[in-house]
């Protein structure tokens, strides 16, 4: 009855484990607040309408607010992406899940941490669920 038990569990692990998705990583290091990445870097407001093209972006409406979490150092050839996520009324679904954006697409109205660290990105900062 025990070995049942187990198999079952371990079925279950391996069952989720299949939905999640890596992606390609779009940079190796990324500068954040702390070396976790918790802290709110800067609110921007967005520039324009941006449609997520792949489940690593999150979409954003042009004027909305948002919290901008970490950004991706460039590699050379790359586009400037940052991580964050929404804030207001549109989207409302997807506040407080972060996403990548282009930096071009948003302004920064307000740094909140100055003092930064330069992280490596991993393989979990590009995954989907």
């Amino acid at each position: 009855m025990n070995y049942s038990l187990v198999i079952l569990f371990c079925v279950g692990l391996l069952h989720q484990t299949t939905n999640t998705v890596l992606m390609d990583k779009l940079g190796d290091n990324k500068i954040c607040g702390d070396a976790e990445c918790s802290y709110v870097l800067s609110m921007a407001t967005a520039l324009d309408d941006f449609v997520a093209p792949d489940c690593r972006f999150i979409n954003m409406k042009k004027g909305q607010m948002v919290y901008v979490y970490s950004k991706l150092v460039p590699e050379e050839g790359a586009g400037v992406f940052w991580s964050g996520s929404v804030y207001g009324e549109r989207y409302v679904d997807q506040m407080g899940i972060i996403g990548y954006f282009p930096a071009t697409m948003v302004k920064e109205m307000q740094k909140f941490k100055e003092d930064t660290v330069e992280i490596p990105t991993t393989e979990m900062d590009f995954y989907c669920d």
